[in-house]
Parts: C-alpha cells; sequence; structure tokens
C-alpha cells in the first residue's frame, strides 16, 4: 500500500513539472519528500490543507544529538521538531539554498498561482546583489498575514499570490518557487527543482 501511495505521489509530481512554464520555477537545489501520516506532524499538516489557505510552514533541518526537520508556521512561533528516520537520512533532503523551503496553499485562487505552493526561504534579491549562492544568509521571516520580509533589505514578498515582491525596484524579482505537491494534510509532501 504505501508503495502505491509514493508511486501515486510521485506521479503526481512529475504530471505538475511536465505542465509548468519555462523559467517559472527556481533551478537553485532543493530535494524534499516527506510522509506526514508517518510523523503527524500538526504545524506541516496545517500547511498542507486545501482547506486552510494562506498558513505557510518554513522547514529546515538541525543536529542536536540527531537529525531533526524542524516546522515553523506563519502563525505561530512555536517550532515543532521531528527526528528524521533512517530512510530519510539516506535520501539527503536539499532545503533550498540555504537550509530552508517555505510551503502552503495560497488564498489567491486564479492559476497558476491557485494551489499548492513552495518557495526558497532565501531572498532572492539579496542573493543576487551579493552574487552569494554557496553559502547565503538572507532568510524571510513570515508574517500571519502571509507576507515575508528580508531581515537584510526589507523587501516583501506575498506567499498568498506567488511569492510576488511589494516594494520591488527595477529588476526585483520575487522569491525563488519549487514544484510542489501534496496529498492533504497528513498526506505526501514533495519538492524539488525542475529539470
Amino acid at each position: 500500500m504505501k508503495s502505491v501511495f509514493t508511486c501515486l505521489s510521485l506521479t503526481a509530481f512529475l504530471l505538475l513539472s511536465s505542465c509548468t512554464a519555462e523559467g517559472e520555477y527556481s533551478t537553485w537545489p532543493c530535494r524534499f519528500g516527506y510522509d506526514n501520516s508517518l510523523h503527524l506532524d500538526p504545524t506541516l499538516s496545517s500547511a498542507m490543507s486545501p482547506d486552510v489557505r494562506g498558513v505557510f510552514c518554513r522547514i529546515w533541518e538541525s543536529t542536536n544529538g540527531g537529525r531533526y526537520l524542524n516546522f515553523q508556521s506563519n502563525q505561530s512561533s512555536q517550532v515543532t521538531s521531528q527526528i528524521e528516520s533512517d530512510m530519510e537520512r539516506m535520501a539527503g533532503f536539499v532545503l533550498g539554498l540555504n537550509n530552508g523551503i517555505i510551503v502552503g496553499f495560497q488564498t489567491y485562487n486564479t492559476q497558476p498561482y491557485g494551489g499548492f505552493v513552495a518557495y526558497d526561504v532565501q531572498c532572492p534579491n539579496c542573493v543576487r546583489r551579493e552574487n552569494n549562492t554557496l553559502n547565503p544568509k538572507f532568510p524571510v521571516t513570515m508574517s500571519t498575514s502571509g507576507i515575508a520580509t528580508c531581515g537584510k533589505c526589507q523587501k516583501q514578498y506575498d506567499l498568498n499570490n506567488g511569492g510576488v515582491i511589494q516594494n520591488g525596484e527595477k529588476d526585483d524579482v520575487g522569491l525563488q518557487k519549487y514544484l510542489a505537491t501534496t496529498t492533504g494534510p497528513f498526506g505526501y509532501v514533495s519538492v524539488g527543482t525542475k529539470r
């Protein structure tokens, strides 16, 4: 049953990637697949529900006596952590440009931005301006209203509307997006780079 579920999730991910416009998604590295039916993390599940749009979850890895995945909602400062399984450690997650992605359902309902989305947590304009893709340290923070703000340049991005920039200058870009699918709150989430 689990292999059928994984196969269906992979098929949905591949179908999503074949229907996207060229250049719409980031080429920055990202590879994440997580079965929340095994972990039952409530913070992540809130961002995986199409019935609760506008809730976003930041995901990152940490080590403290083991390897953990951490989840923080834009609706709470509380962080939940789940120890990675042996299979997850062997898979080797790549969580964006520098250990962080954001996932959730947007409130904006017009395609192509009406569904489940994933963004890199790094400010793309600071990364580009500083010419630093090797070890960028320009993370955005999320507000309860779905606005992500860069701590360095103070640029703001609308998570509910494709990550578009709210206060940009000429040639500024929105948040980097990744291909993303989910099967529901306590199901599977998959995020990756278009190849």
